[in-house]
């Protein structure tokens, strides 16, 4: 059966279950008007099932509004990154340019932001648009294209739950609540500053709401703006562990003929650069720091606006549309260009060049000059990002002897990104301004002084700046009914079911200049990295049935014995159909401890760059191991033992480097078994251990071409990827993404909360720890053999760290108008070992500690909160791996200690 006809069939179940709820819950209301027009239950992530507790079989850890304001964040990102569950993410602190403004979140360090999206972000228990404005889009929801000002509260579920929600939920489920029904006004300001002055902040937020008869509106508005850090600013970040740049604004020059071996010449300072004698060997000293005056923490500016109305249309269905509209401006900002002149590159400069001091010709693989641009002064990344979402639904409730609740939901969401970077160099007009004479009068080109002074005549010609859009657009719908189906001995069985559908669309269309073909030889075009304009989308429909099952109740040591198993049909346009399920088992022997368990089967879908990414046929340099039939290597059956690839290949082998239509999506095995303790006899205390594990396959990572040639050719798999004529001849290489690697991690996370009611007020203490047990990656290798990459405690990956302890303590206290809190932040400790690594390859564990105090005006509905974060200055330690920012900037934080104020208040 097709597609579309599945589709329709499973629409059309619906319809009469749609029409007969709509009727049905007037009818509910002319019997009775006591009829639970209002049910007191509500839905966890994680389950669709409407329950009167929050008690699922699932960990959920649970920020409140009260947890947010303790955090003080600037951005949803910040927020959830302090978490210990948390891997490394892109974020807008000490970036570098990295996240390019953009900001995600990486449960159990299973990626996200250019890897992989392995957790699942959404809004109001809906899926979130994917972000946009890097260079390339990458598919991941970039966190801050969500405003801060209209978040209520944020459920984690770190558990797999693919079977509910669909594609991503592997690491786990992020759902963040908006603020709902509001009646009166309120507003926010925010202001913060370093200890040294810089990354000064500013946030406003104001939110006005009525409810009136039959419905409700809400309005918020919410401004950020964050200024940078310069890296000469930080002791860890003004030199780079790797050293000062070789290539000055005085350069060094390789010139055969006039230096021999490894020798350059560097111009003298104050010299013209018209005479050789203004020259002279280059030694260690002419070294320099070129990076003084760049971001260590690019500024970010973000404008949102959120509206809601609800209408009640019948007593028993309402309706609510909403808008949203978030701006984001951010920049990077580099060191001036060293301009890479080489005659490997096909580069030449002749005697006669009007700038030419030494009066030979210089061309060849020695031929080398990397000078420091710096009258072209600094590069910046610009991005404007700009996400709109539309969205309207109707929900309702009737009853058919037991109690229902079902919704129906569209949206619509795009984003839309410029991504500028100025003051970049067009490698064809370098190459035309020190090239023959009339080559560049034919090319009207402008001949520069590289040994000298660059004119701005000059500075213009072989500048550009590039502007790339890109963007992505969602439209999802879905029906879904929840309720129970009938009593049991042991309760009620639950019930949740739907049917979803949703289309995903995404482009990038490079600068012309990036993606033009080079006008001659080989050599790259610009500095910005060549790609290929990319258009691509997928669609898909899907259905699930979720159930809760009580098995016993009220029995000696079983107060309850609860099964939950949940399944989803997905069909997707690109790879085809998949089907996923989810098993629980929840056991209380005794009201206070409950013992919990899931197995949950997840996948992750290709993303639309996986799939779709710019393609590029170039002659990349690869040697076919099938040369001469292969010596009978699996991959090389039907190669002729005449095949010689020179004769076909001298040039390079013809590829198409981009996405790859033919990816499977990963797949997943999640298994965890947990207790929540919440003793009678211990007031306010509630205990939770849960442990993990989570086998990825199929996992979507690239191997090059030589490395898939080799890999074909010894194993006989992806060898579609690979296309040869009957000669032998390659007649194409698909050189993409493909299914390849395994990945395996495990863990336990603990929380323990304890609330206390005293004489002297109420106290609040928790500490929530995540201890990583083992993070391994299988990696298979071109020959087919596998290489263990295990990680846990390591910090061997460039901004990517795998401590075995993560965590956070806080305290927190108020009496009256008072309130006080400190919170501890800990990443324990990790190794390198790769290169020289600094400290001995060992990265220490630290401790950063935030304190606040509030009071509360309560007759003018005014509240003052002081607070400073990382009290005791603590900084990042020094990482090899990480050469240029000189640590994980993924993991920790730059700006030291950070003040700041806060005034809110009520009308």
């Amino acid at each position: 059966m097709g597609r579309a006809r599945r589709a329709k069939l499973t629409a059309a179940g619906f319809l009469p279950i749609a029409c007969m709820m709509i009727g049905s819950g007037h009818h509910a209301h002319a019997q009775s008007e006591s009829d639970g027009l209002v049910l007191e239950e509500i839905v966890v992530t994680g389950s669709r099932i409407m329950r009167r507790d929050a008690t699922t079989v699932g960990p959920i850890t649970t920020l409140t509004s009260a947890d947010i304001a303790a955090a003080a964040p600037l951005s949803v990102g910040q927020l959830l990154q302090q978490l210990p569950g948390a891997g490394s993410s892109l974020n807008s602190n000490g970036t570098a340019g990295v996240s390019h403004g953009s900001s995600s979140i990486n449960l159990r360090n299973l990626g996200t932001g250019g890897t992989a999206n392995r957790v699942l972000v959404l809004v109001d228990g809906n899926r979130w648009v994917n972000g946009a404005g890097t260079r390339g889009f990458r598919d991941f929801v970039d966190l801050n294209t969500i405003p801060m000002g209209i978040v209520d509260r944020v459920e984690i579920l770190k558990d797999g739950a693919s079977a509910i929600y669909g594609s991503d939920a592997i690491a786990g489920v992020v759902n963040i609540h908006t603020k709902k029904t509001f009646d009166g006004a309120d507003a926010k300001v925010m202001g913060g500053v370093t200890s040294r002055g810089d990354a000064r902040s500013l946030s406003a937020e104001t939110t006005l709401g009525r409810v009136f008869g039959q419905g409700s509106f809400l309005i918020s508005a919410s401004y950020v703006d964050q200024q940078p850090i310069f890296i000469e600013d930080r002791k860890l970040t003004t030199i780079s562990l790797a050293g000062p740049t070789a290539a000055g604004p005085l350069g060094y020059y390789r010139l055969p003929g006039v230096t021999t071996g490894t020798n350059r010449l560097v111009k003298i300072a104050g010299a013209a650069g018209t005479s050789p004698s203004d020259f002279r060997l280059w030694t260690a000293a002419d070294s320099v720091n070129a990076e003084t005056g760049t971001y260590a923490v690019g500024p970010s500016e973000r404008t949102g606006l959120f509206g809601r109305l609800t209408w009640d249309f019948l007593p028993t269905v309402r309706g609510k549309i909403e808008g949203m509209y978030n701006k984001r401006l951010s920049d990077q900002k580099f060191s001036p260009l060293v301009s890479r002149i080489r005659g490997s590159d096909g580069m030449t400069m002749p005697a006669n060049h009007p700038f030419n001091p030494f009066g030979r010709a210089f061309s060849g693989s020695t031929f080398d000059i990397q000078r420091q641009l710096v009258e072209m002064d600094f590069r910046y990344n610009e991005q404007n990002v700009k996400t709109q979402r539309y969205a309207a639904g109707l929900e309702g409730e009737f009853d058919l002897g037991t109690e229902w609740r079902w919704d129906l939901f569209y949206s619509y969401a795009r984003n839309d990104a410029t991504f500028t970077s100025r003051n970049q160099i067009d490698q064809d007009k370098l190459a035309l301004a020190i090239g023959p004479n009339d080559r560049c009068v034919a090319n009207s080109c402008v001949p520069i002084n590289i040994f000298g002074t660059l004119t701005p005549a000059m500075i213009d010609y072989i500048r550009y700046n590039a502007r790339d859009e890109n963007g992505t657009r969602q439209q999802q719908a879905a029906f879904n009914i929840s309720g129970s189906l009938f009593d049991l001995p042991a309760g009620e069985l639950g019930m949740a079911a739907g049917v979803e559908y949703r289309k995903e669309e995404g482009y990038d269309d490079p600068d012309p200049i990036v993606s033009a073909t080079p006008r001659f030889q080989t050599f790259r075009r610009t500095t910005s990295a060549p790609r290929d304009p990319t258009r691509g989308q997928y669609d898909l429909w899907e259905s699930y049935l979720e159930l809760n099952v009580p098995l016993l109740a009220d029995l000696p040591l079983v107060q309850s014995l609860d099964l939950s198993a949940a399944a989803r049909y997905s069909d997707y346009s690109t790879f085809g159909d998949t089907i996923t399920t989810k098993l629980g088992l929840s056991y209380r022997p005794i009201s206070d401890l409950m013992i919990r368990s899931t197995f949950s089967e997840g996948f992750r879908a290709p993303s639309i760059s996986e799939l779709y990414a710019g393609a590029r046929q170039t002659n990349l340099p690869a040697t076919d191991p099938c040369n001469g039939g292969g010596a009978g290597r699996p991959g090389c059956t039907g190669v002729p033992t005449t095949y010689n690839q020179r004769d076909f290949n001298n040039g390079g082998i013809l590829s198409t480097v981009g996405g790859n239509v033919l990816l499977q999506p990963e797949t997943a095995d999640t298994w965890s078994v947990g207790t929540a303790w919440t003793p009678d006899m211990v007031d306010g205390l509630t205990v939770t251990a849960d442990w993990y594990q989570i086998k990825i396959d199929n996992a979507i990572s690239s191997l090059g071409s030589q490395r898939l040639l080799n890999y074909c050719a010894n194993t006989g798999e992806r060898c579609e990827l690979v296309r040869r004529a009957a000669t032998g001849e390659i007649t194409n290489l698909q050189d993409g993404p493909v299914n390849l690697n395994r990945i395996e991690v495990e863990g336990i996370d603990l929380t323990v909360r304890q609330q206390f009611e005293t004489e002297f007020g109420n106290i609040e203490a928790v500490i929530d720890a995540a201890h990583l047990i083992r993070y391994v990656n299988f990696i298979t290798n071109e020959d087919g053999s596998i290489t263990v990459d295990d990680r846990t405690g390591r910090s061997d990956v460039l901004r990517e760290s795998y401590p075995r302890w993560k965590g956070t303590g806080s305290l927190r206290w108020s009496d009256g108008p008072w309130e006080a809190g400190w919170r501890g932040r800990y990443i324990g400790k990790t190794t390198e070992v790769v290169g020289n690594p600094v400290n001995g390859g060992h990265i220490p564990a630290i401790i950063y500690q935030d304190v606040q105090l509030g009071y509360e005006f309560e007759s003018i509905g005014v509240n003052l909160t002081l607070g400073v974060d990382n009290i005791f200055n603590v900084q990042p330690p020094a990482s090899s791996v990480n050469q240029g920012a000189n640590y994980d900037i993924n993991t920790y934080d730059i700006r030291g200690t950070f003040l700041y104020s806060r005034l809110s208040a009520r009308f």
